[in-house]
């Protein structure tokens, strides 16, 4: 984690193609005392210049798209996975779905543009948008496998007439013509409202195309604009009606809905205006790039190559504002080099009046694209070292709250954090009230005061940990999840939860912050399962951590405990393993995204519905799978009987990407002393060779029940 003290906040709204530059860049050069924090709907990003090659097959998905999340850890930013909502420019907060906003000193935009279906009535529910690409992939596995099944001819409509939509028709048409059944059951239609195709290239390029969708006859419709979409059904202004199976929406997107709620200065047509610093027109602490930015004195079409091209300037301007310094200029070029594929790994090539076809141009045009995208798919070594808690000088003048000066931190009730940090953190949070609390956060005091029902006994338990992943409100989440899984591997109900968090030594603005995403996170764990937060401590430290003390109640004939299990009786484990692993390579920047995100899922994941069903099902012992891994919790419950367990190490759940991870020895810091544990399996030095050998040291962190 970061060593330096986090002063200023960099929010990158968007994995686009200048935000994954600036990723890298920060990641080689860093500035201490600045936090990058990117935030995209997707943990994969694609690489504009590779879709139509992976639509026709050319690439595979990994080939094509950027994995967002081992880019950020070697940044050593921050990763939230959300749908943005909205920005408040004067709270400085960006807002988003389903979890709370988050503030920034610096935001850059860099989202792309939407689908165009809401400006045509019934298009929303009645096309299929080629953007985002990461939405149309599946649907085209889906409709390639209905267009290989169809008995008759399915006609595919694709409507805009653009770079995107020509492109793709001809990308459609190559995928399909390698199975002559495929190609017998298609029938492809290109629909432009404009008089002729490519209409902003130039007319040598346009009269290219014409020949190539006409030599694979593909049909084109000009001077269509659609003015009304139905089921099948377009509807153009002069009244004409093309009837499809399928229809494509590969139109010029436009500006997304939220941004005209923001109060930044637009175009007439929704997108945000910048200088030639690439700064908003309105706020000088917001940037803007790639689609959703119009530069105001040198607009450019939407196109991926600027996008690229704004990365290094954003870069220098990034950087300059943190320190203060002053920004510089970026003047787009007038005639850029056009390289459009014509799905047959061909391509043509423009600049200005000039153009030319072939296969050539492809290997030119996947050349420059394979070395793009290897830039950020093949990172450097990340150093393990902590990065220098050094804060420069200009970073600390330009701060709008500085850090406190005593440099040696006081011990023992000394080290609490302040009572205004911790009362603005709590501050209306949405704490469920339960009949039980009879004094809580609502009227606080030296201590909470609980009710017990008589008759039952009360279970307790507590755990903290440093973070395992850079988001605070999942990683508040997890941490609940994981504190209640020994209540539920005991048979208890939750009734209340105490915070113990560990905060590093920060301007108060950002402690609040980070303590109440956590806390939030947590909260919304607590609120579904039935317990209520009534109270905590807080305190001074090196690095960040999180904890809670729980209590939960139990009918004392109903307690299941670890040390009971019953000869003949099979072992159940309810959750897959392997988070061990994957967060160690997570943190190296050696897993892949969608491993990450699997296993935060799975984290997140409630071991509620687990404990009930094993409870009312009579199991004879019950406990969580946790640091000690899978055969430290067995031991557990072998302990002290005359029973032993075999495990079928073919039949464990593990979750995707850990045999990879294991197989690459990136494992926990606590694997070690776990493989200690494997002096007391029988035939330890026959299975060790077995993939799965490791898995059974592996620790979890919100593990399932055994």
């Amino acid at each position: 984690m970061q060593s330096a003290p986090v002063i200023k906040d960099v929010v990158l709204l968007g994995g686009g193609h200048s935000h994954i530059a600036v990723l890298k860049s920060f990641g080689m050069r860093p500035v201490p005392g600045a936090r990058l924090t990117l935030i995209s709907r997707d943990i994969e990003t694609p690489y504009s210049g590779m879709l139509p090659g992976l639509i026709a097959g050319h690439y595979t998905a990994d080939e094509a798209h950027i994995d967002l999340l081992p880019l950020t850890r070697f940044a050593n930013a921050r990763f939230f996975q959300a749908d943005v909502t909205g920005i408040d420019p004067s709270a400085q907060t960006v807002l988003l779905k389903g979890r709370p906003p988050v503030s920034f000193d610096l935001l850059s935009i860099n989202t792309g543009s939407t689908p165009s279906t809401h400006q045509v009535p019934g298009a929303e529910d009645n096309v299929v948008p080629v953007k985002p690409i990461n939405r149309f992939l599946p649907h085209w596995k889906l409709l390639q496998k209905r267009i290989e099944a169809h008995e008759g001819r399915i006609n595919i409509g694709i409507v805009g007439g653009g770079v995107g939509g020509v492109e793709l028709s001809l990308a459609i048409h190559h995928a399909i013509s390698r199975s002559l059944n495929m190609l017998n059951n298609i029938r492809l239609e290109l629909v432009t409202a404009d008089e002729e195709i490519l209409s902003e290239q130039p007319s040598g390029v346009a009269q290219r195309f014409r020949r190539l969708l006409a030599e694979r006859e593909i049909a084109v419709h000009t001077a269509a604009e659609i003015t009304k979409v139905e089921p099948g059904t377009l509807f153009d202004s002069s009244g004409r009606e093309f009837v499809y199976d399928e229809i494509l929406w590969a139109t010029q997107a436009s500006a997304p809905a939220w941004l005209s709620e923001t109060g930044l200065e637009l175009d007439d047509d929704g997108f945000m205006l910048v200088n030639e610093n690439l700064q908003s027109l309105s706020q000088t602490n917001i940037f803007g790039v790639g689609d959703i930015a119009t530069m105001i004195n040198t607009p450019r079409p939407k196109a991926g190559v600027f996008a690229v091209r704004q990365g290094p300037p954003l870069i220098r301007n990034l950087r300059s504002s943190l320190l203060g310094r002053s920004l510089s200029s970026y003047h787009p070029q007038k005639s850029i080099l056009k390289l459009i594929s014509t799905g047959n790994q061909c391509a043509v090539a423009s600049r200005g009046i000039w153009s030319a076809e072939g296969r050539w141009v492809w290997r030119w045009k996947d050349w420059i694209d394979s070395r793009f995208i290897r830039k950020y798919q093949q990172l450097p070594e990340m150093a393990m070292e902590k990065m220098s808690s050094v804060v420069s000088p200009e970073l600390l003048d330009s701060a709008p709250e500085k850090l406190p000066k005593d440099s040696i931190r006081c011990g023992g009730c000394g080290a609490k954090i302040g009572a205004d940090v911790l009362t603005t953190a709590l501050k209306d949070l949405p704490i469920i009230p339960k009949k039980s609390v009879i004094v809580g956060l609502d009227q606080p005091d030296d201590a909470a005061l609980i009710s017990v029902p008589p008759g039952k006994l009360s279970v307790l338990s507590v755990d903290a940990f440093r973070p395992m992943i850079p988001d605070p409100y999942l990683f508040g989440q997890i941490t609940a999840n994981h504190c209640l899984g020994d209540l539920y591997a005991m048979g208890a109900e939750p009734q209340t939860a105490m915070t113990l968090a560990t905060l590093p030594i920060w301007p108060e603005k950002k402690l609040i912050d980070e303590l109440r995403q956590m806390l939030l996170g947590a909260l919304q764990v607590f609120n579904s399962e039935g317990a209520a937060l009534v109270g905590g401590h807080t305190s001074e430290g090196a690095e960040l951590s999180l904890g809670f003390s729980v209590m939960g109640l139990i009918e004392p004939d109903q307690a299941l405990r670890k040390t009971t299990p019953r000869e003949g009786d099979a072992l159940l484990v309810t959750k897959a393993m392997g988070t061990g692993s994957l967060l160690a390579a997570d943190m190296r920047a050696k897993a892949r995204g969608r491993w990450i995100e699997e296993a935060i899922m799975s984290m997140l994941l409630s071991n509620r519905a687990a404990g009930n069903l094993l409870g009312s099902h009579g199991a004879s012992a019950c406990t969580d799978v946790t640091g000690f891994g899978l055969v430290g919790h067995l031991l557990e419950m072998l302990r002290g009987s005359p029973l032993g367990a075999v495990i079928d190490m073919s039949a464990l759940p593990v979750l995707d990407g850990t045999l990879q991870t294991l197989s690459a020895e990136l494992v926990s810091t606590l694997q070690p002393k776990n493989e200690r544990f494997s002096q007391q399996i029988e035939n330890t030095n026959k299975v060790r060779q077995h993939p799965m050998f490791q898995l059974l040291f592996d620790p979890q962190t919100s593990g399932g029940l055994l």
